[in-house]
């Protein structure tokens, strides 16, 4: 597990520290380098493997977001990414995707996905991480709210 954060972070980790500061280099790992380090962890703590996932979001998370914050995203996502993004998506992110879509857009992106024909995993998952540093970007300009709890729970 040193080896693979030696690769992504040059600095002691004992000296920076902190449960936020492995979630952001998770976040900008790939998801290879994600799935050892965290079977890894869960295998030697449980607990912290958890805490760690709590304040990471990854691709899948988008049905965490509100529709609004959807189609904000959607507006500055590169068509071609979210086809390949949705490839390997679960059902359910597909299902909020098309429905935050105009009829005709969705249409088209199912066009899209269907007559690209195979691509390559590495393909896709980099897409999809293209699409969550769109979404960290529009969190961090508080444009869209990613809700992790506490200070940014939103109140109707």
């Amino acid at each position: 597990m040193e080896r693979k954060f030696e690769s992504v972070a040059s600095v002691d980790l004992l000296e920076v520290g902190g449960i936020n500061y492995i979630a952001e280099i998770m976040n900008n790992i790939d998801r290879g380098t994600e799935k050892f380090i965290f079977d890894e962890l869960n295998r030697i703590d449980p607990k912290l493997s958890d805490e760690i996932r709590k304040r990471m979001f990854v691709f899948e998370d988008i049905v965490t977001l509100d529709n609004a914050s959807i189609q904000r995203v959607l507006r500055e996502v590169d068509t071609r990414d979210l086809a390949l993004a949705l490839k390997i998506s679960s059902e359910d992110v597909v299902n909020i995707i098309y429905r935050n879509l105009s009829k005709r857009a969705s249409q088209t992106l199912r066009e899209d996905i269907e007559f690209m024909g195979p691509v390559r995993l590495i393909e896709a998952e980099s897409a999809q991480q293209r699409i969550v540093g769109i979404i960290r970007t529009l969190d961090e300009t508080n444009e869209i709210v990613i809700s992790r709890g506490g200070d940014n729970v939103i109140i109707p």
